[in-house]
């Protein structure tokens, strides 16, 4: 019998979640996303150093923050030497309440990668899901630059990131689920799991209503979260999460489909901008996570300037 992930593999595109590109090759997924923190952690590894060190040294007269562009291009090349697919790379966080500077980021970013002789239809820029992140990314999807929606975590972020003809977006499963557990003391596993009810919301109204936009759960915490979201359109899993499916032979059912979701009762919502922060603000969680999420990006990109400025 197939192992879990090569029967996952059936339904949903596999993605690795990581900064490690040696770690993936085992897995064999077909994209790959990385985050600051996913890099900050990989350039702590002896044998990225060489990598970072090479960035420090091409670039040595350019500011800290066009190394880091330059990093983060330089582990995308080697990612997209494993995968055969597409891989994420992540604007500055700072920049998450500021529509031009992202833009100019997102531009920037894939003018490296071209410069490098890759392609833009290869690369994913990620912006955090603020209002402000989505009109970026509804000018950058104009110009053929593709963009994931991360930090993402409720499904008016969802609509409006659809609206804005954004190419994917990344519901964060396991964020949900940490602020439920905190805020109840339970932990809630499989259905009934909070982050697994989010992206089954957000699948439904997707493909209810028509809309091109790719989701891929993003941030697990456990196979059991994976397993929920069988068929949902992809899925991003750290190296770890991806073992324990490969080392496990019990059966994958598809618990999301398309038909199921033209047969829901739901209505279409039009999502402005007053109705995007009303109802953003409402839901507690995600305002929590969503503001929480784009403090610990904006930390660890300052720790890896740090680590930067050390070298110079």
């Amino acid at each position: 019998m197939m192992n879990q992930l090569e029967q996952l593999k059936q339904f949903t595109t596999v993605v690795a979640d990581t900064g490690d590109f040696q770690s993936m090759q085992a897995y064999t997924p077909r994209d790959a996303t990385t985050n600051p923190s996913l890099i900050l952690k990989a350039v702590q590894k002896a044998e990225y150093q060489p990598l970072l060190a090479q960035a420090v040294q091409q670039h040595a007269g350019k500011s800290t923050d066009e190394i880091i562009d330059h990093l983060l291009v330089s582990f995308g090349q080697k990612i997209l030497e494993i995968v055969p697919g597409r891989v994420s790379t992540e604007t500055d966080a700072r920049l998450s309440f500021d529509t031009a500077a992202i833009i100019a980021k997102g531009r920037h970013l894939i003018a490296l990668y071209e410069a490098a002789g890759i392609s833009r239809e290869r690369i994913l820029i990620k912006i955090a899901s603020t209002w402000e992140g989505i009109r970026a990314a509804e000018v950058l999807e104009k110009e053929g630059i593709r963009c994931n929606m991360t930090l993402l975590f409720c499904l008016p972020q969802a609509i409006a990131c659809a609206e804005a003809g954004a190419q994917l977006i990344s519901p964060f499963v396991g964020r949900i689920y940490d602020w439920y557990k905190k805020q109840t003391g339970q932990e809630i596993y499989g259905a009934d799991d909070p982050g697994v009810l989010s992206v089954k919301k957000i699948y439904t109204y997707y493909r209810k209503f028509g809309y091109p936009t790719e989701i891929m759960g993003a941030s697990f915490r456990n196979t059991s979260q994976i397993l929920e979201l069988a068929g949902c359109d992809l899925l991003t899993i750290s190296p770890d999460l991806l073992q324990k499916l490969s080392d496990t032979n019990t059966s994958v059912i598809q618990k999301l489909s398309k038909e199921a979701a033209l047969a829901s009762d739901i209505q279409k919502i039009s999502m402005d901008e007053k109705t995007f922060r009303f109802q953003l603000n409402e839901d507690a969680m995600a305002t929590e996570k969503l503001s929480e999420g784009i403090r610990m990006f904006c930390a660890d990109t300052v720790k890896l300037e740090q680590i930067i400025a050390a070298m110079r």
